[in-house]
């Protein structure tokens, strides 16, 4: 609890707050053990530590750490199973790419476009069959629109 999701709320209240470099800040404690689990106990966390990291680099301007946040959530499934964080984290490497895209240039900004889009379309085909009036859905297809 300590570790793992006191540092998470925190992060989450400071995320709303707008400050991402204290969500940061808060969140490096949960770093050290952050992939680990309880034996014979459920996961609990689906690496929502992980996923408000994401967010916070994302609202810092920082796209690449924030890609490899997500991208960590996204490489261990096992961990995540069927929680949110998961199929959200597809979306938050779709819009730390676009970050990218928007910040770098030449063929940086371009490989990063071109990351964005396929992880854009990834989120959307795994949603295909939400409800369309979702607001993180219109969101999302509303950015891929943008970008392409």
């Amino acid at each position: 609890m300590q570790s793992l999701w006191l540092p998470a709320i925190q992060g989450q209240l400071a995320l709303n707050k707008k400050i991402p470099a204290a969500a940061l800040n808060t969140l490096q404690a949960a770093s050290p053990i952050e992939l680990g689990s309880i034996q014979f106990v459920a996961n609990l966390s689906c690496l929502y530590h992980v996923y408000v990291r994401g967010e916070a680099y994302l609202a810092a301007g920082q796209g690449s750490a924030a890609a490899a946040e997500f991208q960590k959530i996204l490489d261990h499934s096992g961990i995540v199973w069927n929680c949110w964080t998961g199929a959200l984290a597809r979306l938050g490497v779709a819009r730390a790419n676009a970050l990218q895209a928007r910040t770098s240039q030449g063929a940086d900004a371009d490989a990063a476009r071109v990351r964005a889009l396929a992880a854009y379309k990834d989120f959307l085909n795994l949603w295909k069959d939400a409800d369309p009036d979702i607001p993180i859905l219109k969101e999302a297809k509303a950015e891929y629109a943008k970008l392409q």
